[in-house]
């Protein structure tokens, strides 16, 4: 189901997706939980994850970036959200003490190290352990 609607001089398009392996759309594959796409074309990344929403810059987005999305979802969902946010955080800074670039330090942050080492393994969230994102600390 797509849902329009206006927030001042901002355009959205919502798209709400249940779990069902019959479809062929980009957006709706092997998540167990809903979850809504929002395009924002102001992003300053490709895309970002805030449980439930996955926002992107391109109103087209891969398979590839839309699953590095949804393991950052399933992520945010087993840790709650405050905690994965201040644990992102505090990471990251330990990441840019030890890396010195704002850009290597959020690669080596244990949560993007998990998400782009599977993002091309479209079964990975059906086979992923609890707290997965431990393995690459």
């Amino acid at each position: 189901m797509i849902r329009s609607f206006r927030i001042p001089t901002f355009f959205f398009k919502i798209e709400t997706t249940e779990h069902n392996k019959q479809s062929n759309t980009v957006v709706d594959f092997h998540m167990k939980f809903k979850r809504i796409v929002i395009h924002v074309s102001f992003l300053w990344v490709d895309a970002m994850a805030l449980f439930p929403f996955i926002l992107l810059r391109r109103k087209s987005p891969s398979t590839k970036l839309i699953n590095h999305e949804c393991i950052h979802l399933r992520q945010q969902l087993e840790m709650g959200l405050l905690p994965f946010y201040i644990w992102y955080f505090v990471e990251y800074l330990i990441r840019l003490v030890q890396f010195r670039k704002h850009y290597l330090a959020y690669l080596h942050i244990s949560f993007e190290q998990e998400a782009y080492r599977n993002e091309d393994d479209l079964e990975y969230l059906e086979t992923r352990r609890f707290w997965a994102f431990l393995r690459y600390m």
